[in-house]
């Protein structure tokens, strides 16, 4: 069973997960609109993939016969300035996710709750990799910020990332 404490955090992760979806959707779109259809794609597969993590922690929460509880949320920014920008803000909100995290598994720890520790360790891993992700694009984006045909370049690039379904969604069906 889970503790009341942790039970509250993970339905507060969850909507977490819920407003990163919708801040990379929004950048998507805003990408789109100044015609960067590759920069697009990749904040749109951001935009699913962070829609699996909400769903696995509401998976989670009805194996554990806990329920899961949905708030509004809240406004997202629309517009950005660049790419750079974008891939900026997207470490900086990487990184509030990895400290959400990482609460979640000292949560874990504390309780002694050892199922929950085990299903953190794919969200450990999982920001380790979104963090490293976000650097690797800030880099790719100052390199060619006042290069058109080096963003062109880049543009093209992201065009051809793919979503690839969470691991502990593919295994869970």
């Amino acid at each position: 069973m889970l503790s009341e404490k942790l039970h509250a955090a993970i339905n507060e992760q969850i909507n977490a997960e819920l407003w990163s979806a919708y801040l990379y959707l929004s950048m998507s779109l805003d990408a789109e609109s100044k015609g960067y259809k590759g920069v697009a794609n990749w904040f749109y597969v951001q935009w699913l993939e962070e829609q699996d993590h909400a769903r696995i922690f509401m998976n989670y929460l009805n194996s554990r016969d806990a329920k899961v509880e949905l708030k509004p949320l809240a406004e997202v920014r629309t517009q950005w300035d660049s790419v750079l920008e974008m891939f900026q803000e997207t470490l900086k909100h990487e990184k509030v996710v990895t400290s959400l995290i990482n609460n979640l598994a000292a949560i874990a720890a504390e309780d002694r709750d050892f199922a929950s520790s085990n299903m953190l360790v794919w969200f450990v891993n999982e920001q380790v990799e979104e963090e490293e992700n976000a650097r690797d694009q800030i880099f790719a984006a100052e390199a060619v910020e006042n290069d058109k045909y080096g963003m062109y370049q880049l543009d093209k690039e992201l065009a051809t990332r793919v979503y690839t379904q969470a691991s502990p969604l593919a295994t869970a069906e």
